[in-house]
């Protein structure tokens, strides 16, 4: 059994041409430079230099740490440059220093830092003109342009974290998403046991731990056709899911009442009802949205009140790749063309999730709906490698974070862009995070 592996630039094409790959990695690196320049323009630089959280990065700090890896991997190792200004690297190493330390560091100011991310961009697209997409691993089909593409949307949306995390008026605004009728499909799907192949070998801007593609064997299992909404669970929350101990797994009880953690981050009750802070908006919490900024210790125990449970990272990837009319993994949902507006809910069109039963067109063969877009969602597994893992290019991407400590999400949120997005992309936290742009459906097994 093989996945589609049918290419990351166009549908039914086997290999894109050089023409294909340079404008590809051109409109994926001035897509990203737009939205970083939006989320660091839309505040005074006082804002900039701030610590909104000790778990975030000043923005100032993202903006310069994005021009400093695009040195690093494109003029430098692509390219084979002398370094601008090989003074600053330890300062934008993400590993060198902890968030909560770097307001303390000597970063470039705001000014500065504009300056050095619009040179660096400059030479880049010197390089990117001539580039050849052949001879080594780090250029062939344009990776390393593709890895920093996605490296930048990452910080984009951890930007828009902080963003959400800053106190103060609005500064960012978008179209809300299309109102939806109300979803009245059935509540959750069948998906059928056997194998299927999970993860890729050859979509060409995939990146480490999505490697290799390898068979899956999964027993059948139902799934939620669409993420938990807020009505849900605001049920959980009157039922006294917060205050019932058997519910929780016992470090995330250890966790809240540590915390006084009574509901979704940025909730409150006032006057009888749910408000929720959004980006410095006050607003009533809409019924049918997905829930959201939720660890996976609430995800968990909202699980096991309803009697199910979160699905493994594997039954997320079967529902949301495999087509059990041909045995074969699809790239997204809907199929192997990239991400439409019609299909999903990404690149921060919106300043929240969808409607609950939103993008009809972007639903699995199995009739699993929002899949990809709107919210990351928990699973119940650990970050581990795949069988035959190999860490490319550097160690610190992936390898570093195996183990126990982390959780898989899957899916991405609006909050990510579709170079960074795919039916094999995985993401992890700790499960106790919050701030992220989280929520969740749950499972259970065919003969729960």
């Amino acid at each position: 059994m093989t996945a589609p592996e049918s290419g990351a630039f166009a549908a039914g094409t086997a290999e894109p041409d050089t023409e294909a790959l340079r404008e590809r990695a051109l409109a994926s690196l001035l897509t990203a430079r737009d939205r970083t320049t939006l989320l660091t323009t839309c505040v005074e630089d006082p804002d900039l230099t701030a610590q909104h959280s000790p778990l975030m990065s000043p923005l100032v700090w993202d903006l310069a740490h994005i021009g400093n890896q695009e040195e690093m991997w494109l003029l430098r190792a692509v390219g084979g440059r002398e370094a601008m200004r090989p003074e600053i690297d330890g300062l934008y190493d993400a590993f060198e220093h902890p968030r909560s330390e770097r307001p303390s560091l000597p970063l470039l100011p705001p000014a500065e830092a504009r300056a050095y991310a619009a040179e660096v961009r400059g030479r880049v697209m010197d390089l990117l003109a001539g580039a050849d997409f052949h001879g080594s691993r780090l250029t062939e089909a344009g990776f390393a342009f593709g890895m920093i593409a996605q490296h930048e949307q990452q910080h984009d949306e951890t930007m828009l974290i902080t963003h959400q995390l800053r106190r103060g008026p609005r500064a960012l605004t978008a179209p809300d998403p299309e109102p939806a009728p109300p979803f009245t499909g059935p509540a959750e799907v069948l998906v059928p046991g056997g194998p299927f192949t999970m993860g890729t070998s050859s979509e060409p801007w995939a990146l480490d731990n999505e490697r290799p593609a390898h068979v899956r064997e999964v027993a059948p299992y139902w799934i939620d056709t669409t993420a938990v909404t807020n009505a849900a669970y605001q049920t959980f929350i009157e039922d006294g899911g917060y205050d019932t101990e058997r519910w929780w797994a016992p470090d995330g009880w250890a966790h809240i009442r540590q915390h006084s953690i009574t509901a979704p981050l940025f909730w409150h009750r006032e006057g009888g009802r749910w408000l929720r802070r959004r980006f410095g908006v006050t607003e009533p919490v809409p019924p049918d949205e997905p829930v959201l900024h939720v660890c996976w210790y609430e995800a968990d125990a909202y699980a096991r009140w309803a009697g199910r449970r979160l699905p493994s990272e594997a039954e997320w990837e079967k529902a949301a790749r495999h087509d059990p009319a041909t045995g074969r993994s699809r790239r997204y949902p809907w199929g192997d063309a990239d991400p439409a507006p019609e299909h999903a809910n990404l690149g921060q069109r919106h300043l929240g999730p969808a409607p609950a039963g939103s993008h009809p067109a972007g639903e699995s063969p199995l009739g699993v709906r929002q899949l990809i877009g709107d919210v990351w969602e928990w699973t119940a597994s650990d970050l581990l490698p795949y069988p035959g893992f190999q860490a490319f290019p550097y160690k610190e991407y992936s390898q570093v974070f195996f183990g126990p400590e982390y959780k898989v999400l899957r899916g991405g949120s609006f909050a990510v862009d579709p170079v960074a997005c795919r039916g094999t992309f995985r993401n992890w936290d700790y499960p106790v995070r919050r701030q992220i742009f989280s929520g969740f459906r749950t499972a259970r097994s065919e003969a729960a």
